[in-house]
């Protein structure tokens, strides 16, 4: 048994949400962030928490299975992120390095990004004595080499349990065998307590939650169910050790009797030990599932994985808005044209379009109504001054026949003048001297299609998109999810449900802020 760690309690981070623009570094970012202030409107801004987005790997620094391919733009990548509303991302820690690697992240970007710590069932080889490649190491660059540890092995801190690269993919068909004997009894411990460590030192510099950890059974060519069960009941007695608790950052993947079976081991039949809750993230799985997970107190995370089949969609309606999460998985786990989830969003686009034209076909009606009624207005003001004209010119023709028949003489100097008048010429007009036309204003052409410009997309992109051989400042990578995209998940999610995107996005972030602490009220 693990005695109990005492620990301090993190201070909760209050954000205020600023609109940033385009920084090059953290450092820029930064004082992009000092320069500017909030600023709310009465039209509602969504806002959102990504609880699951891997910015610790590689690709979010311009690396791709281990060669360089574009300059970093994780800057950029948060800078979306935040001008979408996504102001807080939770940094996935599935490893040692990807966990210490996500708290340097996290001090790049304070305020908007926090992390957790945790050995994620595909990364949990480590606790065998066959120590195979997990899923992060897949054509990554390794910066540590470890040798296996003897009976004699020295206790091993958080900076130093490394992660190895094999040369190749394990073989997806050939999965690990399942050897009780190839657990590392002599490694185990010493695993727990570096990451006891990694987490009690930092619990204060971001970390907020205890994962990602868990079962995977359609991955067992990276770990067996044997190791991994190991790995995920170590970890739970760490998580159940700690104190006060952090919440937990849980994945299960085609192991849920497994999975529940190993949480009521460590927490109680109704999880009642478990202080802080936790969620199940990128949740694929069944309604009765679901259901079961719900009751347990745990919240449920979607991202586009959860929208692939129409009976993934069937679940996503079925779970409470007072125990959602949203997340983006990113760089994976993107909405794509072939998922079931793709539909609602050319659904919500659809509508959203019908109604914008319908409002400027009202508008466009209405200033035409409002320009007849002052053509109208002009017309009937040009005739009253005409009117007023001729009843002031017929008032002094009166008058100047009243004047003739008073004094005759006037009257034949007032026909002279009248005649040729002073100062005016009396030469003959040249005939060939044309007045001047009022020239004719041009009428605005529609805009023309360009022969091979593309159709418009069903669904907008709000950021232009390159592949990564083009690299451009200030576009996504095609391919590549990032946070901003949570927005689909958003709007995916309410359309399902039949809700707004607000309730949607108000209720996750409720959800979100009550288990991890961070955010606005």
């Amino acid at each position: 048994m693990l005695k109990r760690l005492s620990v301090s309690r993190p201070s909760l981070h209050i954000l205020t949400r600023p609109t940033l623009r385009a920084p090059l570094t953290a450092m820029a970012f930064n004082s992009t962030l000092a320069a500017n202030g909030s600023s709310e409107t009465s039209t509602y801004k969504p806002r959102y928490i990504d609880i699951g987005i891997n910015l610790a790997d590689p690709i979010f620094r311009g690396h791709y299975h281990g060669k360089p391919r574009h300059p970093d733009d994780l800057a950029g990548v948060v800078q979306r992120a935040i001008d979408v509303g996504c102001t807080k991302l939770i940094v996935t820690g599935s490893s040692f390095k990807s966990s210490r690697d996500a708290l340097k992240i996290a001090k790049e970007f304070p305020q908007h990004v926090y992390t957790t710590a945790g050995i994620h069932p595909c990364s949990s080889s480590i606790f065998s004595t066959s120590h195979h490649m997990h899923h992060e190491e897949s054509g990554s660059e390794s910066e540590e080499s470890p040798s296996q540890p003897t009976e004699n092995a020295q206790p091993v801190d958080s900076a130093s349990v490394p992660v190895p690269v094999c040369s190749a993919d394990p073989d997806p068909e050939a999965p690990q065998p399942e050897d009780p004997s190839l657990i590392d009894h002599v490694r185990t411990p010493q695993l727990i307590s570096s990451l006891s460590d990694l987490i009690i030192t930092n619990r204060n510099s971001g970390l907020i939650a205890f994962g990602e950890f868990g079962l995977d059974y359609d991955r067992l060519h990276y770990c067996s169910r044997t190791v991994q069960l190991h790995s995920f009941r170590s970890q739970l007695s760490l998580a159940a050790s700690l104190s006060p608790q952090l919440p937990l950052f849980l994945h299960s993947r085609a192991a849920h009797r497994d999975f529940v079976t190993c949480l009521k081991e460590a927490f109680g039949h109704n999880l009642e030990r478990l202080e802080k809750g936790g969620v199940v993230h990128s949740f694929t799985g069944t309604l009765e599932e679901m259901k079961e997970l719900m009751d347990l107190g745990l919240y449920i995370g979607v991202n586009g994985c959860s929208f692939k089949t129409v009976e993934n969609c069937e679940v996503v309606g079925e779970i409470r808005l007072d125990r959602i999460m949203l997340e983006t998985d990113g760089p994976w786990c993107e909405v794509r044209g072939g998922h079931e989830g793709w539909r609602y969003l050319v659904q919500y686009y659809q509508r959203e379009k019908e109604v914008k034209e319908k409002a400027e076909a009202e508008e466009a009606e209405e200033r035409k109504k409002r320009e007849e009624e002052e053509r109208v207005k002009r017309e009937a003001e040009a005739k009253a001054k005409a009117e007023e004209e001729e009843k002031r010119k017929a008032e002094e023709a009166a008058k100047a026949l009243a004047d003739v028949s008073l004094n005759p003489n006037n009257g034949s100097e007032s026909q002279a003048q009248s005649a040729n008048p002073s100062g005016t010429s009396t030469s003959t007009p040249n005939p060939g001297q044309q007045p001047k036309r009022e020239r004719r204003k041009k009428q605005p052409q529609p805009p023309q299609q360009k022969k091979n410009a593309k159709k418009e997309s069903e669904v907008p992109e709000r950021f232009k998109t390159v592949k990564k051989e083009k690299w451009e400042e200030g576009a996504m990578i095609k391919g590549r999810n990032e946070p901003c995209t949570i927005e689909r998940i958003a709007i995916i999610v309410a359309e399902i449900k039949g809700v707004s995107v607000e309730e949607v996005c108000e209720a996750a972030w409720r959800n979100t802020v009550r288990v991890f602490g961070v955010g606005e009220d």
